[in-house]
């Protein structure tokens, strides 16, 4: 296996950081995208990126626009529209690329998981297998979480909200409101009949951003082979060890299965 960073561009001429991990003789090829405010160097994006790659999986790996790894743009004007198409322009960049082939796995967490599902509604035939991971299901109801309510008036209010990251002590996010009015545009349920390909879930039990209740709406719709996994003990964002290698395992056991 080979491992590659380079710099290619969005349809905004913005550059985007992508890394390439190419085997000589691929079993598949997997898309790996990253939530809000993420990096693809993030544990839980690199837990899910090994388990392709130790499947003899090519895996592509990117930092979207607008967020705070190596890529063009500032996290305070994300929203999921430029997440969507950072994906769509990745994955037409592979398509001219010697290793690409179709039908492709996709994989993501949060934003990155709403993401990968939409454009597996839009292009079906392309996808082979889906692992929406802690996925955004509609973005109305990122709303009606107890977490937003706690914030939500300030910051439409403010029209910008500021917290201190979590991973990263002293870094300081901004976010503003545009983000919530954007978001509200997409949902996965009226379209869900469209996502036939296996599909496999991942939440923690402690989850309140996209909380067990709204992936069960949404895995409830699903028609095709499907799994839901609960990491129990473990909020939005996985980030402990036992967790990160229970997630791997999934993985690794689901990716024999598609």
């Amino acid at each position: 296996m080979s491992m590659e960073k380079l710099f290619i561009k969005n349809r905004k001429d913005w550059n985007i950081a992508v890394v390439l991990e190419e085997q000589k003789n691929p079993k598949g090829l997997a898309f790996v995208m990253h939530g809000l405010s993420g990096t693809k160097n993030e544990p839980h994006i690199e837990t899910i990126a090994s388990a392709f790659t130790e499947k003899e999986f090519t895996v592509v790996s990117f930092d979207t626009t607008n967020t705070i790894g190596e890529s063009d743009g500032k996290l305070e004007d994300a929203t999921l529209t430029n997440y969507y198409e950072d994906l769509e322009d990745v994955i037409s960049w592979a398509s001219s690329q010697k290793w690409y082939e179709e039908p492709f796995v996709l994989a993501g967490h949060s934003l990155g998981a709403i993401s990968s599902a939409l454009f597996a509604e839009k292009y079906p035939k392309k996808v082979k297998a889906l692992a929406p991971i802690s996925t955004v299901v509609a973005g109305r109801f990122t709303e009606e979480t107890s977490d937003f309510k706690k914030i939500g008036k300030d910051w439409e209010k403010k029209g910008i909200r500021e917290w201190e990251s979590s991973s990263n002590l002293g870094l300081v996010k901004r976010l503003k409101w545009s983000h919530v009015e954007d978001r509200r545009k997409y949902d996965l349920l009226p379209n869900v009949d469209k996502l036939k390909m296996p599909v496999l879930m991942i939440v923690g039990s402690l989850d309140n951003v996209t909380p067990l209740e709204h992936q069960q709406l949404f895995y409830d719709k699903l028609s095709g082979e499907k799994e839901l996994h609960v990491i129990n003990g473990s909020y939005h964002t996985f980030r402990e060890r036992e967790h990160l290698d229970e997630i791997r395992q999934i993985f690794l056991n689901w990716i024999d299965k598609i």
